[in-house]
């Protein structure tokens, strides 16, 4: 039931947004309870940290970039039309891209090498 409401949640949410921020994945590696790499944003190189989520962490994303919703759509897409979506808090700002959330991570870890951009959407 839970699967069900945030994807009939995302749904609505996605016909409100624009897509504000592009992430490319250079490189991805996989650990136990984690990915690392570097993405490129705006030819800006930066590193990545996708983990799960845990009580005191909800699923949330920081950026090297500010955006002014306190909500963002990820969109993840790569090989064969890939895509995968989830909804985010947004934490602030960081040196990094860091995103905590288990169903990306999940995902990730059965398709780490089909997906090559993260797709930021929001309101504003």
């Amino acid at each position: 039931m839970f699967e069900v409401d945030v994807v009939n949640s995302l749904a609505i949410m996605a016909d409100s947004l624009k897509k504000i921020l592009s992430i490319r994945i250079k490189q991805l590696d996989m650990f136990p309870n984690h990915f690392f790499g570097i993405v490129e944003i705006n030819n800006v190189e930066y590193k990545i940290n996708i983990q799960g989520q845990s009580m005191l962490r909800k699923q949330l994303i920081k950026l090297p970039i500010k955006i002014h919703d306190e909500k963002a759509l990820l969109r993840l897409t790569g090989i064969g039309e890939r895509l995968f979506e989830d909804l985010v808090n947004y934490a602030g700002e960081s040196q990094w891209v860091e995103i905590d959330s288990n169903r990306i991570l999940y995902y990730l870890a059965d398709n780490q090498d089909k997906i090559n951009n993260i797709g930021v959407y929001s309101r504003f």
